[in-house]
């Protein structure tokens, strides 16, 4: 059901509390490695234990949705963007077959209580998903899925129905350090496995809202929305394929434009381009200021 809802794969875990999850993200939180994402220390508990978002859960499925297209930009001194925004907004892509999957089983099974989510609540998306057996947690902090990659959306029903789990997977990021070493910003921790949000350039060009850093300048790489530099020097991403979605598809402008045209983009153009797309959520200034400042490089 799930795979004809374009899903790449599903599992599942026991909705329970997150013990050494919990004493992580303390830490994490503890040491500001989250920066200005304040969000992320609100709802702790709920965000450790899914019974506290969804009364009554009794499982955690994981599904994983493929977004990647590895369609370069044109001008290959454009500022880049992260491939995950090339189309529509993946929260109301995704959303959409989460809540048509939520009523399938219910269709087959009877009543079933539970609540969709997509990067849009307190759920630890990717230690939910290495729960579940889809991939395990890389060095670069992102889900992984043998011989499939990391180019995948995240996503969670929350239901009431008690299933068989899966389990964990083996780590085979092994002794590669290919993300350690690419990170130009060195957010990603020398053993890995921990990210320093507040270092990140996804962090810098889409969530910090005030002036970029000085010290950071001619370190993004040009990455002027979001970053796939630990993705791109992942071994395992190259067995990534392309996605099959519509809605990922990019506006026929997007590929096309020149290093100039950025540099020049108006408003009106902006909200052409990036119509229902998840780079509306920088704004234009943002992205004006994430232009800008490669620019100066």
């Amino acid at each position: 059901m799930a795979t004809d809802l374009g899903f790449h794969a599903a599992g599942f875990a026991k909705a329970e509390k997150m013990e050494p999850e919990a004493q992580r993200l303390e830490a994490w939180l503890n040491q500001g490695k989250h920066g200005q994402m304040h969000y992320m220390a609100n709802h702790f508990e709920k965000r450790i234990d899914p019974r506290k978002l969804v009364p009554g859960a009794k499982t955690v499925i994981s599904l994983l949705y493929n977004y990647h297209n590895p369609e370069k930009q044109k001008d290959s001194a454009a500022p880049k963007i992260s491939q995950y925004a090339y189309g529509k907004d993946y929260h109301f892509v995704v959303k959409d077959q989460l809540r048509k999957l939520l009523d399938g089983i219910r269709n087959k099974i009877g009543p079933v209580e539970g609540r969709c989510f997509v990067d849009s609540a307190p759920v630890l998306e990717r230690d939910w998903a290495r729960r579940s057996g889809t991939g395990w947690v890389g060095k670069n902090t992102l889900l992984i899925t043998p011989k499939q990659g990391s180019y995948f959306f995240l996503a969670e029903l929350i239901i009431d129905l008690e299933l068989v789990y899966d389990h964990p997977i083996k780590d085979y990021c092994g002794r590669c350090t290919k993300c350690i070493d690419a990170c130009p910003t060195e957010a990603i921790s020398p053993e890995g496995y921990v990210l320093d949000g507040s270092k990140c350039i996804s962090y810098f060009t889409i969530e910090l809202k005030e002036a970029l850093p000085v010290e950071y300048q001619g370190k993004f790489e040009n990455w002027m929305f979001g970053c796939d530099i630990c993705q791109e020097v992942c071994p395992w991403n190259r067995f990534a394929k392309r996605h099959n979605e519509p809605s990922f598809e990019p506006h026929p402008d997007l590929l096309e434009m020149h290093k100039e045209d950025w540099e020049e983009i108006t408003e009106s153009v902006f909200r052409k381009v990036f119509k229902k797309s998840a780079v509306k959520r920088t704004k234009f200034s943002g992205l004006k200021r994430n232009i800008d400042f490669l620019s100066k490089d």
